[in-house]
């Protein structure tokens, strides 16, 4: 240990080039970059309910883990279809999680949503998560099962996630009803070494 000490002194005492680096200091030429948190306004920050500009987003995420939920439930069974008892409890299971993975991201100026399912996640970006957010998740999972009902979905589940995205997210009068599809950002070349 006191020779890789002295091996580091000795190398910045000559001014070495990246004599920092190697011996654990901060890097010569060290960059930094500020990212704001989103702004949230009161009706984000405060109400029970979903903001009407995150919905989509939310149905898309309560969609993925309703989807996760079930092709595990049936993963179990060898992927036979679940009992109607089983379905209900896996939904039951899938709306009342701790949703904390979820939260709010601002990307290209604009609110979404962000956590597992959703695209579109930005590496260097500030998530605002916990608070309201897994409730509101909650809740609205709930509502969904009992606007479409269990045997509905689980029907839907069956026939792919598509269709249960169709469903919940994309029909008539879905949270996502008319909006343009969400597309990544495309992503940029790194330089690897």
């Amino acid at each position: 240990m006191r020779m890789a000490l002295a091996a580091c002194l000795v190398l910045s005492l000559l001014g070495g080039t990246g004599a920092g680096e190697q011996c654990g200091g901060p890097p010569a030429a060290a960059s930094t970059h500020s990212v704001p948190a989103p702004r949230l306004s009161p009706e984000e920050r405060l109400s029970p309910h979903m903001p009407a500009p995150l919905r989509c987003d939310a149905c898309l995420a309560i969609a993925f883990q309703i989807e996760q939920q079930l092709r595990r439930a049936e993963g179990k069974l060898g992927k036979k279809a679940l009992k109607e008892s089983d379905y209900i409890e896996v939904l039951e299971r899938s709306c009342s999680q701790g949703w904390e993975s979820y939260g709010v991201q601002e990307l290209d100026g604009e609110k979404r949503l962000s956590g597992p399912g959703l695209p579109g996640q930005q590496s260097l970006s500030v998530m605002v998560s916990g608070g309201p957010w897994p409730s509101r998740l909650s809740k609205l999972c709930h509502s969904y099962v009992g606007e479409q009902g269990e045997a509905q979905i689980y029907g839907a589940h069956r026939q792919g996630a598509a269709a249960l995205q169709q469903l919940l997210c994309h029909g008539d009068k879905g949270p996502c009803a008319g909006r343009k599809q969400r597309h990544d950002p495309p992503k940029e070349l790194q330089n690897e070494l």
